[in-house]
């Protein structure tokens, strides 16, 4: 991944804590400009438009997120452990994100309600994690679905209302215990359906 110059990333830090204390709808290019010290125009050398600012900083949590993922997925545990962690994490991360960021995590998502670029590719990035671990377990012979395709489709179809973004939003007032037993209750179900080869 290329490197960063040095206003590029000034001009991130800055609109990140803008983000996250104002909001998308106070959110401005200006203000940004401002107190990165530097004009608007120099702000759109590097971003072309504030939506594009806006993703930048969504992006720049979203790969965060797949950096811990992908250190999931490369680790030394069996694969059954490590898809559980890899949903657990996922999980987790987008719910703090909910809880503790939600200017943030509303910037997140629009960004995945309008396909924007970069919420497909973090889609496609966290797929290939779990398609790898799900191999991995098939070729130790943890796994034995019938079909790999449908397997795979089954886990990240059964672990969207705990990972998606507007699933997660519906769901805010649940209290998070009832939200774990759930989740647990599915983990469960999901390896099982691997290992025993249903579908």
């Amino acid at each position: 991944m290329p490197m960063r110059e040095p206003s590029e990333t000034r001009i991130l830090s800055v609109a990140s804590e803008h983000l996250r204390q104002f909001g998308l709808k106070r959110f401005t290019v200006v203000a940004v400009a401002a107190e990165a010290g530097m004009t608007h125009a120099n702000v759109y050398r590097y971003f072309p438009s504030r939506g594009a600012l806006v993703d930048a900083v969504v992006d720049v949590w979203l790969k965060t997120t797949e950096r811990r993922l992908a250190d999931i997925a490369d680790g030394p545990d069996p694969a059954a452990d490590k898809l559980e962690r890899l949903i657990l994490a996922l999980a987790k991360g987008n719910r703090d994100l909910l809880s503790e960021d939600p200017h943030l995590f509303a910037a997140l998502s629009q960004a995945v309600a309008k396909r924007h670029a970069i919420s497909r590719r973090n889609r496609t990035r966290v797929r290939a994690l779990f398609e790898r671990v799900i191999d991995e377990g098939i070729a130790s012979g943890a796994f034995e679905p019938r079909d790999r395709d449908r397997a795979i489709a089954f886990v990240i179809d059964a672990t969207h209302r705990f990972i998606h973004p507007a699933a997660l939003a519906l769901e805010a007032d649940v209290p998070q215990a009832s939200v774990d037993t759930r989740l647990a209750t599915l983990i469960r179900v999901a390896l099982r359906v691997l290992e025993t080869g249903i579908i």
